[in-house]
């Protein structure tokens, strides 16, 4: 069973967020994004790219892009300001099925609601759009924050994959993976909906 729409780049907006597609123009902002707090050095247990190496990691996904592997997103709020970077990849028609994740957000943006409406505006899109069975979101085990953050979007665990990679210090890594089926969709809609109406 083929998408519904096939995934390409576009823009989702909400009320706290905008998810527009990844411009190489988008370079400078998101570097000020990365600088606060240092992210790539204080959560060393994720994929946040340093400054050095974000045109590469922006060419990268760009490139997968082309390929119809990966619709990739920057995040901006409502002001108009860069606050990080997530994807749509794993895309796969066969089910149909897809991830989303590579997510970074500068850290004033953790707790604002921002993250909780991306992930309501890649979910609706995924699933009432592009017709999607299955969502997948993976995160590495020592990533406390984003699991916890997955698990409060209402995602089931379905297992953790053991010494996948490796960390960039060269630890090998676990991923826990978390689904949301076609079926689960209306319950996480409403939870999110609900949590994001504490904040009008």
């Amino acid at each position: 069973m083929p998408f519904r729409t096939t995934p390409s780049p576009v823009t989702l907006t909400g009320r706290l967020v905008e998810l527009r597609p990844l411009q190489r123009d988008h370079h400078d902002e998101l570097i000020e994004a990365l600088q606060e707090g240092d992210l790539w050095r204080t959560a060393w247990y994720t994929s946040v790219p340093s400054p050095d190496g974000l045109a590469v990691e922006i060419e990268r996904r760009l490139v997968l892009s082309e390929k119809g592997q990966m619709v990739p997103f920057t995040a901006f709020d409502a002001a108009g300001r860069a606050l990080g970077m997530t994807t749509y990849y794993d895309i796969d028609a066969g089910a149909p099925r897809l991830h989303i994740g590579y997510t970074w957000n500068r850290p004033s943006a953790h707790g604002s609601g921002t993250n909780a409406e991306s992930k309501l505006l890649l979910l609706s899109h995924a699933f009432e759009t592009l017709g999607v069975f299955r969502v997948g979101l993976t995160a590495q085990w020592m990533n406390f924050r984003s699991r916890a953050a997955i698990e409060r979007l209402g995602a089931k665990q379905d297992g953790v994959m053991r010494a996948m990679s490796r960390y960039r210090n060269g630890a090998l890594r676990d991923s826990v993976e978390y689904s949301i089926l076609e079926t689960e969709w209306p319950a996480v809609r409403a939870n999110l909906e609900a949590r994001l109406a504490k904040r009008a």
